[in-house]
């Protein structure tokens, strides 16, 4: 009888599954810790990029780390063209290999102070270039790092050029006709990642020479890029964050196709929605070339 009792009281019990055995999510893949980053500083495949300011960078930054600008790995157009597109394969392949990566990198991305986007710019970019399962962002970035009292230098690591054979392109990118053809399409759902003014019309993006249209494009949601991340610049818990896309309409099985003013605020969503296993898009060249392309547009506020 005793022993029945005891069975019974073991059955009782919750199941404690060991960390190592949980199932992964994207979010374990793509974010990864300080501690884990530590642990991991001096493997060899492991290529660490630092996107911020160069000052900042000159000063301190996670040992190791190379300092990646926007330019580096966009395209060089001519004067006229779009404010930030992806380069070419044949011009990325030569951008990527400049950086040190090759085809068996592990890639950390860094961001410094306030530089968010820019780094998710810099993993959206690696994604589109094949590298997207062996890329993730440091969770917090170097401030996150300090924080948790790990080492930082001003000394720049030697010069290394990797070795990729071949650029296998993921399609992580759409255009404005792809965007056109998908307007108030079941499955998918066009995301605004500006801050909400511009997505509301009470402000106009661009500049004064050549300014966006004003409004959003017809019928797309707004998940600020700003709302993503807590006051520390870490991102916000799952919870939140598939409650924003929920909010947006977002559901199951469906494609988000997020844009911004330029596409780099927008990268922050397609990160966000990755996290989560959502299906989703990046429109390059946004809303700038949404403007030039003349697409229909819409205001909340009247």
């Amino acid at each position: 009888m005793r022993l029945l009792t005891k069975i019974c009281l073991l059955l009782m019990l919750p199941l404690v599954v060991p960390a190592a055995l949980r199932a992964q999510t994207p979010r374990d893949s793509l974010l990864v810790s300080t501690t884990w980053l530590a642990q991991h500083l001096n493997d060899t495949d492991l290529v660490l990029l630092h996107m911020g300011d160069a000052a900042e960078y000159a000063t301190k930054h996670v040992p190791g780390s190379r300092l990646v600008t926007r330019a580096a790995i966009s395209a060089t157009g001519p004067a006229g063209s779009l404010t930030l597109e992806l380069p070419p394969p044949d011009e990325l392949k030569t951008k990527l290999e400049s950086l040190g990566i090759s085809d068996n990198s592990r890639i950390v991305v860094i961001f410094g102070q306030a530089q968010v986007t820019p780094a998710t710019r810099v993993v959206l970019t690696l994604q589109a270039a094949g590298f997207g399962a062996r890329t993730s962002l440091l969770d917090g970035g170097l401030a996150q790092w300090e924080r948790d009292g790990k080492p930082v230098t001003a000394d720049v690591p030697a010069a290394k050029t990797g070795s990729i054979s071949v650029l296998k392109m993921a399609s992580p990118i759409v255009d404005a006709d792809f965007v056109k053809a998908h307007l108030n399409t079941p499955k998918y759902v066009i995301v605004d990642a500006r801050d909400k003014a511009f997505y509301d019309g009470t402000q106009t993006g661009g500049s004064q020479t050549a300014p966006h249209k004003t409004g959003h494009i017809e019928g797309a949601k707004n998940i600020p890029y700003s709302t993503l991340t807590k006051a520390d610049n870490t991102l916000k818990p799952a919870t939140e964050l598939q409650a924003m896309f929920d909010e947006a309409g977002v559901k199951p099985g469906d494609t988000v196709v997020a844009y911004c003013h330029i596409g780099q605020q927008a990268t922050g969503v397609v990160f966000a929605a990755r996290t989560l296993g959502i299906t989703v898009k990046l429109y390059d060249g946004s809303f700038e070339d949404w403007s030039k392309k003349d697409g229909p547009v819409q205001k909340t506020i009247k």
